[in-house]
């Protein structure tokens, strides 16, 4: 425990670094830690440290995980977001377990969040990154740059979702760099705030070219097993 404390804090002054070497405002590039495969107690040791921002990938591993979590640490505004692809028929559960969604990268995923908030007659307020394939790789998800555009107006105007931003995984066998800035352009161009971009091996960068979420586990938990 004591050595994912040590990575801890020692993540979160290289943020700190970075935005000062970058002149980016302290506190903007916002820490997302990766608890995915890793127990609640493991992940509570970082709550207790002061980490409130988390992300998961699977959608019914979270629940099972983060039910109790939220619950223990309710009066601290926990927040979790699902990086991980979305199916559609993890909608309702992804919902109830998620603040924000970072992964939103088809017609027919945007269109149940809608009905789902409808259905239940409940104000919706979570929130959602809109999922880019910005190297264009035909084996990972997310919209192709080119629809981007058209389909973050029609998640805001249409379905009257609070689109806030838009997330990528650069090629890993490129410069993370370049994408990077494509992907800040690209939100700038659309009017929005957030970019999801950089993990433990080029945050750095990501800071540099304006992210403001940045996700990191094994720079944090160790590898995975």
């Amino acid at each position: 425990m004591n050595k994912i404390v040590a990575n801890y804090k020692n993540i979160i002054r290289q943020i700190d670094l970075n935005e000062k070497k970058f002149n980016r405002k302290i506190g903007e590039s916002k820490l997302i830690a990766v608890s995915k495969t890793f127990s609640s107690d493991v992940i509570q040791v970082l709550i207790d440290e002061g980490q409130r921002v988390f992300g998961e990938n699977k959608v019914q591993e979270a629940d099972k995980k983060w039910s109790d979590l939220k619950d223990k640490n309710k009066n601290l505004k926990i927040e979790l977001h699902l990086i991980g692809p979305l199916q559609s028929n993890k909608v309702n559960q992804a919902l109830n377990i998620f603040d924000v969604i970072q992964t939103l990268d088809r017609e027919k995923i945007a269109l149940k969040i809608k009905d789902f908030f409808e259905e239940k007659q409940i104000e919706n307020n979570k929130r959602f990154l809109v999922q880019v394939n910005i190297g264009e790789e035909k084996q990972k998800s997310g919209l192709e740059i080119n629809s981007t555009k058209n389909f973050v107006e029609w998640c805001i105007n249409d379905l009257n979702l609070n689109i806030i931003g838009l997330m990528c995984i650069p090629p890993l066998v490129e410069n993370s760099e370049f994408f990077f800035k494509k992907l800040r352009k690209l939100t700038d161009d659309l009017n929005l705030k957030h970019t999801s971009m950089g993990m433990t091996n080029d945050f750095a960068s990501a800071i540099k070219h304006g992210a403001t979420f940045i996700r990191i586990g094994t720079g944090i938990f160790g590898d995975r097993f």
